[in-house]
């Protein structure tokens, strides 16, 4: 006859799958949380910023900036073409061109923007990270470097995520400027609208609500530390199973989410 003791190990073992099942799921989110306090504890300390790490941030931020910028015009230009464009044809057209400056900063500038610059920084730059770390974790030099009284957290983490964050916020103020502009060059060709380029830009900054000044740069700011932290966290967690077959996926993915997550959140928060 069993008894409700019997039934103890059967609800242990339950409790202990799912609590596996939940480390194992929130495991990177919970290492993302307490990287990202760690770099700006770390961050705000002189004694951090040695001449090491001081060159691997103005590095990094070279190859961010630099190298994403023409990714970040081109890809600004078809926007600018694509949606700019449409966007003042259509509500021209549809009697509706008082919306036009509204229509632009909320959805352009405010939505699309920050999460096509952070993929851009995340394919670019991102994945660039994610390659030189993980073959530093996997090759055992990760572990030389530690040996012999070398933080990879203040090496190459700190610089490298704060680097991204200034870099994203760069970037998306360039992408936003030229697809405003592109989109309004090629509505004056074509003879949709008449007015000068300041007027049109003054449209689009005055029908901005008080909160988009703040919720703009900040999705910028966030999406560039987000996908910092996401590519070197994945690349220094590797282990020696794993090749740049299946770290690439992984860290590209969780970028992704992470772009996504940080830029729902803001949207829903600031609304």
């Amino acid at each position: 006859m069993k008894t409700r003791f019997d039934r103890i190990p059967r609800v242990q073992n339950a409790l202990g799958t799912l609590g596996h099942f939940t480390r194992t799921q929130m495991r990177f989110t919970l290492m993302v949380i307490g990287a990202s306090w760690g770099v700006i504890r770390v961050g705000l300390s002189p004694t951090s910023w040695r001449r090491t790490v001081r060159i691997e941030f103005w590095h990094s931020l070279q190859q961010a900036t630099g190298g994403g910028l023409l990714s970040v015009l081109v890809t600004a230009a078809l926007t600018g073409f694509g949606i700019v464009a449409q966007a003042v044809y259509w509500l021209g057209f549809a009697g509706m061109a008082q919306m036009t400056g509204s229509i632009l900063s909320t959805v352009m500038v405010r939505e699309i923007a920050p999460v096509l610059v952070g993929v851009i920084l995340l394919g670019r730059s991102g994945m660039l990270m994610l390659t030189e770390l993980g073959t530093l974790t996997t090759g055992g030099q990760m572990r030389v470097l530690t040996g012999m009284g070398i933080d990879p957290f203040v090496a190459f983490l700190l610089p490298r995520s704060l680097a991204m964050t200034i870099s994203g916020f760069t970037l998306g103020i360039i992408f936003s400027l030229t697809a405003l502009l592109v989109g309004y060059a090629v509505c004056r060709v074509e003879g949709v609208i008449t007015m000068p380029v300041w007027a049109f830009l003054d449209q689009v900054v005055s029908s901005m609500h008080p909160v988009d000044y703040f919720a703009i740069p900040a999705k910028f700011i966030f999406s560039g530390f987000a996908v910092g932290v996401c590519s070197c966290l994945s690349g220094m967690d590797a282990t020696t199973e794993d090749d740049l077959s299946s770290l690439m996926p992984r860290g590209f993915a969780r970028g992704i989410l992470s772009i996504m997550t940080i830029n729902v959140v803001l949207s829903v928060w600031l609304g």
